[in-house]
């Protein structure tokens, strides 16, 4: 990204893509690391006094709850900014590489972006990070309006792209934005001026590897200027980025029949 583009950021977002250089880096033993303990399923979340395996058991699929509780989303997905919960605990650096290395936090970590895409309308189907919509009995359409009528998920959104790249879980970053975009592109779902605003200036730069952010940025403003971005063109990027590391270099090679991923 240009150094002009990046001065047009959000400010939250610069912070980000700078990894906090204001925040202090405090080794272990200085400060708790209560996240870290949360995700081993040690301690409770406040002030819902529910250990992890307790959220998921009694919240996932409990979605009058995941839209109107305010206070689990700072817990489930802890990033190196306050939020509106002032009993969570920002993620502290000393924890990042102990949470990435945690197979036990992964999983975890793994298990809340499942259960936020299934109120999202919307389903992880690899660990590439494509994803697909809720299959019957859920209601995909329903969950979509749902994230239309109620905004304040754009910041929980925000929230959980931040916090996936800082615990290693990047990759799927650009599959949740892309998935998105095709949905927009193709089937004019999800496409509403607020919600487009979160995602454009948002949600596609909560992703820290630059090439990879660029390309997602491009593809947005391709389908921005009136171009297309199907559902065989995600796949066959997913793909191509599974296979080579990276995604296609130009877009025509996305139009070519993919296996799937």
């Amino acid at each position: 990204m240009s150094t002009n583009g990046r001065e047009a950021l959000p400010r939250d977002i610069k912070a980000f893509l700078a990894e906090y250089p204001g925040n202090s880096k405090s080794g272990p033993g200085k400060e708790p690391s209560v996240n870290y303990s949360f995700y081993l399923n040690r301690i409770r979340c406040q002030p819902s006094d529910l250990l992890i395996e307790e959220v998921y058991s009694l919240w996932y699929g409990d979605y009058q709850e995941l839209e109107c509780n305010h206070q689990y989303i700072q817990w489930l997905f802890p990033i190196q900014e306050d939020g509106m919960n002032f009993a969570a605990h920002r993620l502290l650096p000393h924890e990042i590489q102990a949470m990435r290395s945690n197979e036990e936090i992964i999983r975890r970590l793994v298990k809340s972006y499942e259960m936020m895409l299934d109120f999202y309308g919307m389903r992880l189907l690899s660990e590439t990070g494509t994803l697909g919509r809720s299959l019957p009995p859920r209601n995909y359409n329903l969950h979509y309006q749902n994230l239309l009528w109620a905004p304040h998920n754009n910041l929980r959104i925000t929230r959980i792209l931040k916090c996936l790249s800082e615990l290693g879980l990047e990759r799927f970053n650009a599959g949740f934005v892309l998935h998105i975009l095709n949905e927009q592109s193709e089937h004019n779902k999800l496409n509403s001026a607020l919600l487009r605003d979160s995602m454009d200036r948002w949600w596609a730069n909560c992703i820290r590897d630059d090439c990879e952010r660029e390309w997602v940025g491009r593809a947005i403003g391709n389908v921005r200027a009136g171009g297309v971005f199907t559902r065989q063109m995600y796949e066959n990027a997913m793909t191509s980025r599974l296979l080579s590391g990276r995604f296609p270099d130009e877009y025509g090679s996305m139009y070519e029949p993919s296996n799937s991923v």
